[in-house]
């Protein structure tokens, strides 16, 4: 489910975080599904409970996920249009966008990187 690259120079928690939200991105965690519990996925990655904590508030925090008392942490329904992540990265593509276009590059050959860019998803 969840793997950590100690070479990444990102904190563990957030590539934690990073894999949960493409896992719900993704589908493969679907809204209202529960999350195994904190000490099944630190003794799974062999890291702090803490860690995980911290990603999955992280998430909370984002609207990706929900906890109940007692009951465990679960995917929440938000929809993709309304996710944070999807707005961040919409606004770091106009900035690029932006700066590709003083330096030349032209709409078509933009399009052109879009749609090879969607055959790899």
């Amino acid at each position: 489910m969840l793997s950590i690259n100690y070479r990444d120079s990102r904190p563990i928690y957030e590539q934690i975080a990073d894999s949960l939200r493409e896992q719900i991105a993704k589908k493969l965690l679907l809204p209202d599904e529960k999350l195994p519990s904190v000490r099944e996925m630190a003794s799974e990655l062999s890291i702090n409970p803490n860690t995980i904590q911290r990603a999955i508030r992280k998430l909370e925090q984002e609207g990706y996920l929900y906890t109940v008392a007692g009951r465990g942490t679960f995917v929440a329904s938000i929809a993709q249009e309304e996710s944070p992540r999807r707005k961040e990265l919409l606004q770091r593509f106009d900035q690029l966008v932006s700066e590709l276009y003083v330096y030349g590059v032209t709409e078509e050959e933009l399009i052109e990187r879009m749609k090879k860019g969607d055959k790899n998803v």
